[in-house]
């Protein structure tokens, strides 16, 4: 199983142990909304510990969810630069108005069905490459470039053959996403003094150097997020847990916003097809 299905499962089964299963008060809400928050990150680490052989490491009291997430994945007390850096982009991302996953959470919770299966939909949602996972496409394609010399060339043929460039161009943004503007700065500091890591950012640049040159489409937050896990020992795989874990902040606040002034979800369709057909028996079909 993959990580966001091992995360999506793992978030339908916490309803089944959490003690305000059922009670439907706002305090009751709130203690369930912020409780899943908290064990969304241990599932992450814990799953990560167990797939590298390690047993799973107990959250530090009294630190940040930014701090726990990277000590939890090794028992290594983190920098304060990549414990800053880790709490930025769970800022960055935790919501950005009514996307897929964000709109799938409050179809749920409208039906007045409850937090855990409104999450389980919205990480269902954000498993879809076209929503979540474009950090780690921004990763692949960097390493496949390998180095700025030779980006140019590799963007251009890519551009020539119509292909889209990961971590570029926004629903919203027509300019830079301004997350991005944030994170190039973290991509900066964290990368500093490592040559391979120094290349990778360096390579980042230059893509967007030119892909900005012959398209006038800009970097997201995804162009610079994936350089910052890596410069933090996250692999490519956890990039979209990531993503999930600060969502999960915008989801259960819109699902708590849905229920204060509730009405179910349900567009309505417009039929367009073929109108006074003849009903033929299923038995005379051809």
């Amino acid at each position: 199983a993959t990580r966001m299905e091992v995360l999506r499962t793992g978030v339908s089964s916490l309803g089944n142990f959490d003690p305000d299963s059922g009670i439907t008060e706002p305090a009751a809400i709130q203690r369930k909304c912020t409780r899943l928050i908290s064990r969304m990150m241990m599932l992450i680490c814990a799953h990560d510990c167990i797939r590298r052989g390690m047993d799973p490491i107990e959250p530090a009291q009294g630190r940040s969810l930014a701090y726990n997430f990277l000590y939890m994945r090794d028992g290594q007390q983190p920098s304060p630069e990549a414990e800053r850096a880790m709490e930025v982009q769970l800022i960055l991302h935790a919501d950005h108005e009514l996307n897929a996953s964000t709109f799938a959470a409050r179809v749920v919770a409208s039906t007045m069905s409850d937090v855990y299966s409104s999450v389980t939909a919205a990480i269902g949602a954000l498993k879809g490459p076209l929503h979540g996972g474009a950090n780690e496409d921004v990763i692949k394609m960097l390493d496949e470039i390998g180095s700025p010399e030779k980006a140019e060339s590799y963007i251009k043929e890519k551009l020539s053959r119509k292909i889209k460039i990961p971590g570029f161009g926004h629903r919203v943004y027509k300019t830079t996403d301004p997350r991005a503007v944030v994170l190039r700065k973290y991509a900066e500091q964290l990368t500093r003094g490592s040559e391979q890591l120094e290349r990778t950012y360096a390579t980042a640049l230059k893509v967007e150097e030119v892909v900005t040159a012959n398209t006038k489409v800009y970097p997201n937050v995804d162009f610079f997020s994936g350089i910052v896990y890596r410069a933090m020992g996250i692999p490519n795989d956890l990039f979209t847990p990531i993503f999930a874990l600060s969502r999960a902040v915008g989801w259960t606040a819109h699902i708590q916003e849905q229920w204060a002034n509730n009405r179910i979800i349900r567009p309505r369709a417009e039929y367009t097809g073929p109108v006074d057909l003849k009903y033929v028996p299923i038995g005379k079909r051809g």
